[in-house]
């Protein structure tokens, strides 16, 4: 890629007017209770300046059913019991029809053994046997799950039974989240770029990695651009198709079984990302980041120029907004342009202002590029140590036995890679 960021990447770009714009792969929450990714970012930024509260993350279902977040009880066990009883989404009667001990395992996540428990089982079964009120299901459950571009059907139950621990039960932050105040780049990382050139590292972006060999000893030699070099470590962070592709293309690398797992993993159905500029401001009272359920194939809504500094200051010299959509588990084969109009369609309903407002400029990002969690899916998954003592793995797709998920889980085990290596050095590592 020609930039650092990796699925939170964005470019510069030039809008329809002329302006210098930010596109980028959609809006991340950078939850309270992601301590790694925090400490990480905290490298180029001790204060964590650059990160904003939003007040809250609605979510809103077809039917008008909308939860909110903004006066949860933050600590557990209050926190989930709060939202049940704030939430219109459950009657007393829809928490009587519940069945407690179908439930349970909700209140006792212990990692890895929910994997032992609850990878055969998918999030959905795992939710009729609950038997949660369906609005209930769509909003609090549904919105997490495809969080992780599946759908419901598919996604393993202990992964979504994890992400009910990190929200609600495993942390006292809550779901209240944070987000940068201007685009990813010049936010988080083109500062953190920066910082490591002063270490001394050599960030080459733009520069594709064409296989990696054992090379004598515990040395590895790293194949790119035509010229082999020999590295004491390699720690390989990769998305699925990219992984397998390079690990193909590496057959000297790992025994059968590690291999084999690599080659299993599945990668996530397409998900769209449209961010529109528009001639005229939505109304004041949208919240800044919206979830949606029930319409059709929105996922949510960003309105930037709530918190983002280039959308904010667009937005003031124009008299407009930028809006971003989100479209999750896209089925295949789905025409795409279709697909984005019914996005917008949708936005329509979903804040009827926007439907008389002209689009100044549109861009749509189409990816298929995220980790499947299928059932049954766990044990194939890589660790982060392998069979080679040079070679670590890092990233959301790889397996760790800490409660962590999507951009948290990514940066823990980028922490953990690096510590199993400098453990060789007899150096101390970083502190999780």
């Amino acid at each position: 890629s020609p930039g650092l960021g990796g699925r939170l990447a964005g470019w510069r770009t030039e809008g329809a007017d002329g302006s210098r714009v930010t596109m980028s792969r959609g809006f991340h929450a950078f939850f309270r209770q992601y301590y790694n990714l925090r400490g990480l970012l905290r490298r180029a930024d001790p204060s964590l300046s650059v990160l904003r509260p939003l007040p809250d993350y609605p979510l809103r279902h077809r039917t008008g059913l909308t939860d909110s977040f903004a006066h949860v009880p933050r600590t557990p066990p209050w926190s989930a019991v709060g939202f049940a009883a704030l939430s219109p989404t459950f009657g007393w009667r829809d928490l009587a029809a519940v069945r407690p001990r179908a439930a349970l395992p909700l209140f006792d996540v212990r990692v890895p053994e929910v994997y032992e428990r609850y990878d055969a089982v998918s999030a959905h079964d795992f939710l009729e046997a609950v038997n949660f009120p369906p609005a209930a299901h769509h909003l609090a459950f549904e919105v997490f799950s495809r969080s992780f571009f599946s759908d419901p059907r598919e996604l393993s139950a202990a992964e979504l039974l994890l992400m009910f621990h990190i929200y609600f039960l495993g942390s006292s932050e809550g779901l209240l989240f944070d987000v940068p105040d201007d685009p990813f780049p010049q936010a988080l990382w083109e500062p953190l770029g920066r910082y490591l050139e002063r270490l001394g590292v050599d960030v080459r972006t733009g520069a594709p990695v064409d296989s990696v060999r054992p090379s004598g000893g515990t040395a590895l030699s790293v194949d790119a651009g035509g010229t082999s070099t020999a590295y004491d470590a390699v720690v390989l962070a990769l998305d699925v198709t990219g992984l397998q592709r390079l690990v193909e293309a590496s057959p000297g690398l790992g025994d059968e079984a590690w291999r084999s797992g690599i080659a299993a993993q599945r990668t996530a159905p397409p998900f769209l990302v449209s961010r529109l500029w528009l001639d005229r401001p939505v109304a004041r009272s949208r919240p800044g980041f919206l979830g949606t359920s029930g319409f059709g194939g929105l996922d949510n809504v960003s309105v930037l120029d709530r918190w983002e500094g280039e959308a904010v200051r667009w937005a003031r010299r124009t008299g407009g907004s930028v809006v971003e959509l989100h479209g999750y588990a896209v089925e295949e084969p789905a025409d795409r342009h279709a697909v984005e109009r019914d996005l917008l369609r949708q936005l329509h309903e979903v804040y009827p202002e926007t439907a008389g407002a002209r689009v100044v400029d549109a861009r749509h990002e189409w990816r298929a590029d995220c980790p499947l969690f299928p059932v049954k899916g766990y044990l194939s998954r890589p660790a982060v140590t392998t069979p080679h003592p040079a070679l670590t793995m890092a990233g959301d797709l790889v397996r760790t036995d800490l409660p962590v998920a999507l951009m948290e889980r990514a940066a823990t085990t980028g922490f953990l890679a690096a510590n199993s290596l400098l453990r060789r050095w007899g150096a101390a590592g970083h502190p999780l």
